[in-house]
């Protein structure tokens, strides 16, 4: 006889906003501890940190961090990545910080790199890349400010540079012959990965069947609910893979269908033991919240969730602005009630909020007070990390 479908199990918005805020470590304070083990132990559990430019408030990486770790230092993350190396650099959805011991599930991409180059890397040529393994090897780690004798060339696009020595620098990134040892702002040191890591033997890389359990593993951890989409974030080439895994846990009772509110015809999985644990009260944790927080950064899923569009404005024209250049959503409890405009004025040593939109639960008049108090208070912790040294 076939398989019956297995029932699909309804569940609420609201219990799924609490299911994916513990998933997040967002709804308890100071999930991981303090100190650089808080650190490693963070990105050792959401799989990956975003890394990002922008600097009109705290780097992305660092406000994830600290919305997770309230004691949370910058040093600690210099020394998970160059002195313990409990982390490395390398291309999630976007550039990152990894778990180290996640390292063999990206030792096929570095491989395939290395065969077929980089699509944003296409002009690099042998001698550069010839001369910058030259200098590492020879000198130790350096950063692209140790080689002053480039010739400049024309850029590629938009985001390139003009150095061919940092562009080889970069194509050895992806291929793994380097990684970044240390990371000082958005100056990166590179050396050679074996020297780095001190390996007598490189780790064996993950099969494809076990790449494909690592990423839909990843995503139960901190998601707790998933979908096909949010498991291949930016990764449209492993769905396929994915979903047939996804099939089999279904079959062996592994995995559960949902049935998720507003979710029209996407379909959701959880474990049994997300929807038997996952479930309870609403947390009392406020959370001013980076825009490239795993929280946010899939905006449809955080809309479905949360009834929450988020707008990245930055390069929308003023006119068009809504919410403002650089605005940070703001968690009250399982609802994200505001965005803030923020911008971190260094020379006057203030954390200045440009605008301030009400949005959800918080656009209620009545609840405005009790939330606009907690949410300043907050505001003041946020304005410390910011201006700390």
């Amino acid at each position: 006889m076939p398989r019956t479908a297995s029932p699909s199990q309804p569940l609420s918005t609201t219990e799924a906003r609490r299911i994916w805020l513990r998933a997040q470590r967002l709804d308890v304070a100071a999930p991981f501890g303090e100190g650089p083990q808080a650190t490693a132990a963070a990105v050792a559990h959401l799989g990956y940190v975003q890394i990002d430019t922008i600097n009109v408030i705290e780097r992305c990486h660092h406000h994830i961090l600290w919305n997770r770790i309230p004691e949370y230092r910058r040093a600690d993350l210099r020394q998970a990545q160059s002195v313990d190396k409990s982390v490395f650099e390398y291309w999630t959805h976007a550039l990152s910080y990894v778990p180290s011991k996640d390292l063999r599930f990206f030792l096929p991409a570095m491989r395939r790199h290395k065969r077929e180059g980089h699509k944003w890397l296409t002009s690099v040529k042998p001698a550069d890349l010839r001369k910058v393994l030259r200098l590492i090897r020879r000198g130790g780690a350096l950063t692209i400010r140790d080689i002053d004798d480039d010739v400049l060339v024309d850029k590629e696009h938009l985001w390139a540079s003009r150095k061919p020595s940092k562009r080889a620098l970069q194509l050895l990134f992806y291929t793994g012959m380097l990684t970044i040892s240390e990371r000082i702002g958005m100056l990166k040191t590179y050396d050679l990965m074996t020297r780095h890591f001190g390996w007598d033997k490189p780790p064996k890389p993950a099969s494809v069947s076990d790449t494909t359990a690592y990423l839909l593993d990843r995503a139960l951890r901190v998601q707790g609910i998933v979908s096909v989409d949010s498991i291949c974030h930016l990764d449209a080439p492993s769905k396929p893979a994915i979903r047939r895994m996804i099939q089999t846990r279904v079959r062996r009772n592994e995995l559960v269908p949902i049935a998720l509110e507003g979710a029209g015809k996407q379909e959701h999985w959880a474990e049994p033991a997300t929807l038997e644990s996952g479930r309870g009260s609403a947390s009392d944790q406020v959370h001013i919240l980076s825009p490239f927080d795993p929280l946010i950064i899939q905006r449809k899923r955080t809309e479905l969730f949360f009834d929450y569009g988020h707008r990245f404005e930055a390069y929308v024209p003023k006119e068009k602005r809504v919410f403002g250049y650089f605005a940070l959503p703001v968690l009250v409890g399982d609802n994200i009630v505001a965005a803030l405009d923020l911008k971190t004025d260094r020379k006057s040593r203030k954390l200045l909020v440009q605008k301030w939109s009400w949005v959800g639960a918080g656009a209620a008049r009545g609840a405005r007070k009790d939330l606009k108090t907690r949410i300043e208070q907050e505001l003041h912790r946020f304005e410390r990390f910011q201006l700390a040294e």
